[in-house]
């Protein structure tokens, strides 16, 4: 009788253990929570080329950041080189607002510049340019923390031309970008191009890259890259006058990067890449704190950077 009730008792739990309909909570099994359940939770802002460089991901947020650029001792001109050096300061606050998960509307630039060069040049102050446009992830993928953007930024002319803005340029920003999540590694990668409306500007292609590695869900080194290539130079005209008289444009081999576009007819002589490292810190869910460092790995004097600090916030909601 004894060995007949231990029979059924085996018979009854290989019954219970082969049974498709038990649940996860009857069976006392636990699943593992991976990275990939969390979606872009964890996915952060990069730093460097800030006004163009951006997640390919819509999201509600308030990203103010602060810029001091010390510039080379010497710049290349049609004249030969000239003395520069010193530095200039950038204030500016980006926002970004959310339609749903795929959409978004961009306020991709404004901000006060502190123009303050050694020499040949003149110390000025003023209004960057507006730009604003949106943001569309046609491909968004969270449980394969993947997704593929389309983003297009418009500028206008309304800055300050002591400091390298307005000046009748206006231009349309169209750019492509991605983001590929593998456990606590973040990849990022962007083509964008710089149109003009009319010859006052240079078209440019620009290209930017990221990646950066989890530690904690609170603590995110990163390193970064930027180019930029003059595919088409502007007219060089005297926008500038507050500026060596207007002649800026005209005399300059080189473009100024992710701020400011000279429109100079001979800036498709050098192109300038920018490398950044830096990290990023996650106190709060909501908000990020960043810190880069950036050189050119081109020649210095080919560029409006010698070195560049950024500092910024982002504040999502």
């Amino acid at each position: 009788m004894k060995l007949a009730c231990l029979v059924c008792l085996l018979g009854s739990v290989a019954w219970a253990q082969s049974d498709p309909t038990r649940t996860d909570n009857e069976n006392f099994e636990q699943t593992e929570v991976t990275s990939s359940d969390e979606g872009f939770s964890n996915a952060i802002r990069p730093i460097t080329n800030p006004v163009y460089f951006d997640l390919p991901l819509p999201m509600s947020n308030i990203h103010p950041f602060f810029i001091n650029q010390n510039m080379p001792g010497s710049i290349s001109t049609t004249a030969g080189d000239l003395s520069l050096g010193g530095n200039f300061q950038v204030y500016a606050v980006q926002a970004e607002f959310a339609l749903d998960e795929t959409i978004s509307l961009i306020a991709a630039k404004d901000g006060y510049i502190v123009f303050d060069p050694d020499s040949t040049l003149t110390s000025d102050s003023g209004f960057a340019n507006l730009a604003a446009g949106a943001k569309w992830a046609f491909y968004y993928d969270p449980e394969d923390q993947l997704a593929v953007a389309l983003k297009a930024i418009f500028e206008f002319p309304t800055g300050s031309r002591g400091v390298f803005q307005g000046g009748n340029y206006s231009a349309a920003t169209p750019s492509i970008s991605f983001i590929k999540i593998w456990d606590e590694i973040q990849v990022i990668g962007q083509v964008g191009a710089i149109l003009p409306f009319n010859d006052s500007g240079s078209k440019e292609i620009n290209t930017s890259w990221h990646a950066s590695y989890n530690v904690k869900d609170f603590f995110f080194p990163l390193v970064e890259l930027n180019t930029f290539h003059v595919v088409d130079t502007g007219n060089g005209s005297p926008r500038y006058p507050a500026q060596a008289g207007g002649a800026v444009p005209g005399i300059v081999t080189f473009e100024g990067g992710d701020l400011i576009n000279f429109g100079a007819s001979n800036s498709d002589q050098h192109d300038i890449v920018t490398l950044g490292f830096g990290f990023r810190v996650r106190p709060l869910d909501s908000l990020d704190v960043g810190f880069a460092f950036e050189i050119p790995l081109t020649q210095s004097n080919t560029n409006l950077m010698e070195n560049r600090t950024t500092v910024d916030v982002v504040w999502r909601f």
